[in-house]
């Protein structure tokens, strides 16, 4: 007897109406179409942070490339003597 009462009493427990196991669906597709949507901005993000930091990594790089200009020529130096 108490056997039989557990077992319906858990059986009961695990079938859910319908409309329960919709409402719990559509939170869960909620939250992860969120999670998703913050994922994508992130990376959208990142991917524009990243070629901001290329570009000045290339201006940087065209600025070092520059010649060299001698600063010891000036009359504080004695260079011109």
């Amino acid at each position: 007897m108490f056997n039989y009462i557990c077992f319906t009493y858990i059986k009961n427990f695990f079938l859910l109406p319908q409309s329960q196991i919709v409402s719990i669906l559509t939170v869960v597709v909620i939250f992860f179409s969120i999670l998703l949507i913050l994922g994508i901005r992130k990376s959208y993000k990142l991917k524009k942070e990243n070629d901001r930091l290329n570009e000045i990594s290339l201006l940087e790089e065209e600025e070092g490339e520059k010649a060299y200009k001698d600063f010891t020529d000036g009359h504080m130096y004695g260079g011109n003597n």
